[in-house]
C-alpha cells in the first residue's frame, strides 16, 4: 500500500526556502515520522506552513523550564517527508552534526534566505571611526560544518562574487558573518526581483541595499 503524503516533494522557491527553515529551525523526532517546526515569529511559521501547504494548526509552547508560552510551533506527520529530509542531509538531533545538504544549485538563495530568517540576522550600525553606515549579514549554527559549507557554497556562486567571510565561535555557537559589500550582495542574491517568502522585519532591513 502505497504511503500519503502531506507534503508534495517537488522542489520551487517555496520549498527550498521551507527546508531552510526546517534546517536552522526545525527538528526531526527520532520516532522517524513526525516533523517539528518552533519560532518565536509567528509570522515564519505562518510562511513554512503555506510554503509546505500544510493545513495543521499552529500551537503555542514553553522551553527552558518557563512556563510562558511564547513560542509558536507547528507539528505534523509524514514518513514519505521525513525520509526525504533525511536523503537530503537532516538529521535527529541535527544541532552539532549538521554538515552539507543536497539543495539544487537553481533553489540555493531560497534555501539561504529559509536559513537566515530562521537563524541569522541582518545588522546596521555606524564604524565607530568613519561613522560611515555598516552592514553584516551574519548566520548562527551549533555545526561548524554546516556552516563551512554554506561558506563554500556561497564562494562558488561566479554571479555574485563573493569570496569573504568569516567563521567565529562564542560559547558553542558558531557565526558566520560578511563585511558590508559582500552582505549587499549577499542580500540582492536571496532577495531577487519578485521574490515571494521573507521575513517581513528582516527583508524591511534588507531593502535600502537592494537594487531592485
Amino acid at each position: 500500500m502505497k504511503r500519503l503524503s502531506k507534503v508534495k516533494i517537488e522542489w520551487s522557491p517555496e520549498f527550498a526556502y521551507a527546508i531552510g527553515l526546517l534546517t536552522t529551525d526545525g527538528n526531526l523526532s527520532p520516532d522517524q515520522r513526525h516533523i517539528n517546526m518552533t519560532s518565536k515569529d509567528e509570522e515564519l511559521i505562518i510562511k513554512f506552513k503555506q510554503c509546505l501547504n500544510l493545513d495543521n494548526k499552529i500551537g503555542r509552547k514553553s522551553r527552558g523550564g518557563s512556563n510562558i508560552k511564547k513560542y509558536f510551533v507547528i507539528q505534523f506527520g509524514d514518513r514519505n517527508f521525513y525520509d526525504f529530509l533525511l536523503s537530503v542531509g537532516l538529521r535527529p538531533a541535527k544541532s552539532k552534526t549538521l554538515k552539507s545538504l543536497k539543495i539544487p544549485k537553481i533553489y540555493f538563495s531560497d534555501f539561504l534566505r529559509g536559513c537566515i530568517d530562521g537563524d541569522g540576522s541582518l545588522g546596521t550600525f555606524k564604524h565607530p571611526e568613519s561613522r560611515h553606515p555598516q552592514l553584516r549579514v551574519r548566520l548562527y549554527s551549533a555545526s561548524a560544518l554546516f556552516l563551512k559549507w554554506i561558506k563554500k557554497e556561497i564562494s562558488s556562486i561566479a554571479e555574485i562574487d563573493v569570496k569573504n567571510g568569516w567563521i567565529t565561535e562564542e560559547n558553542n555557537i558558531f557565526t558566520l558573518a560578511y563585511a558590508k559589500d559582500n552582505s549587499i550582495k549577499l542580500l540582492n542574491y536571496i532577495y531577487y526581483p519578485d521574490v515571494n517568502y521573507y521575513l517581513e522585519r528582516k527583508y524591511k532591513i534588507a531593502k535600502p541595499f537592494l537594487r531592485v
